[in-house]
């Protein structure tokens, strides 16, 4: 059984950080295309980076966000630097293994002063 629990979300300032964390469990973040999306009210699920071989981000992000994976805990981060309002959302920690698209339970991120 796969699961993914993500962690880390709050309330910060504009300007601000945060770092995601995703704990996976039944699925291998070494191996697996691993990710984040994020929702935000009245909007489609977006995006915002994810990580095989490499990494990828959205154009909104890119060079703000950071991806990272701790294979040894089968772990996955998204580092979130100099944090926008735009920013405020749902974020969803993916993975896919097996041709099956897995996604957590979403933690809620919220940036306002």
């Amino acid at each position: 059984q796969v699961q993914l629990v993500e962690s880390g979300g709050g309330l910060v300032q504009p300007g601000g950080s945060l770092r995601l964390s995703c704990a996976a469990s039944g699925i291998s973040v070494t191996v697996s295309l691993m990710g984040w999306y994020r929702q935000a009210p009245g909007k489609e699920r977006e995006l915002v980076a994810v990580m095989s071989s490499s990494a990828n981000y959205a154009d909104s992000v890119k060079g703000r966000f950071f991806i990272s994976r701790d294979n040894a805990k089968n772990m996955v981060y998204l580092q979130m630097n100099v944090l926008k309002p735009e920013d405020t959302a749902v974020y969803y920690c993916t993975g896919v293994a097996w041709g099956q698209r897995y996604w957590g339970q979403g933690t809620q991120v919220t940036v306002s002063s």
